[in-house]
């Protein structure tokens, strides 16, 4: 059980550092366009897309390494049972976990595609296309703030737990 879990700390860890990397990229690469208001021709939403899959990988990977490491940890006395601070830190992490899933899945399949569609539209009704990108932007910023706050309670939590 021993190498089993540190091989579970090990890929947790990398895929902390890909995820959080991939996060905070994506926040700081789609910060220009969203100030310039050109979100669906910047090179950066390409860049994020291309970023999307790894963060995606390195979601599942935490989702299954971090059950191995939490029913493996001492202060696990099972589902749902919430009765010390570490029990509570994992709580709040889950649901923060989940939330930022959600949030993800928004982006990949809400946001893209439609940065994509007003790429399309943006030749054939420009007027329109302007204000839909504001539209667009301003949601953009929106779900990369949650994301980053999600990520930062998720790491707070992590702390929460560890030091207990």
């Amino acid at each position: 059980m021993f190498w089993i879990l540190v091989v579970s700390y090990w890929i947790h860890l990398l895929s902390t550092v890909i995820w959080f990397g991939s996060l905070v990229l994506m926040g700081l690469a789609a910060g220009p366009a969203l100030r310039q208001g050109n979100l669906a021709e910047n090179s950066w939403l390409a860049l994020q897309k291309q970023l999307t899959p790894w963060a995606n990988i390195s979601l599942v990977l935490l989702l299954i390494t971090g059950f191995v490491q939490m029913t493996n940890d001492a202060n696990y006395n099972g589902f749902l049972n919430i009765d010390s601070t570490w029990a509570w830190a994992m709580l709040v992490k889950h649901i923060a976990f989940g939330l930022l899933a959600i949030l993800t899945v928004y982006l990949q399949f809400g946001l893209y595609p439609a940065a994509d569609r007003l790429a399309l539209l943006a030749d054939k009704r420009p007027n329109l296309a302007q204000e839909e990108r504001q539209k667009l932007a301003q949601r953009e910023k929106q779900v990369l703030w949650l994301n980053l706050a999600c990520a930062a309670a998720i790491l707070f939590c992590t702390a929460v737990a560890t030091a207990v």
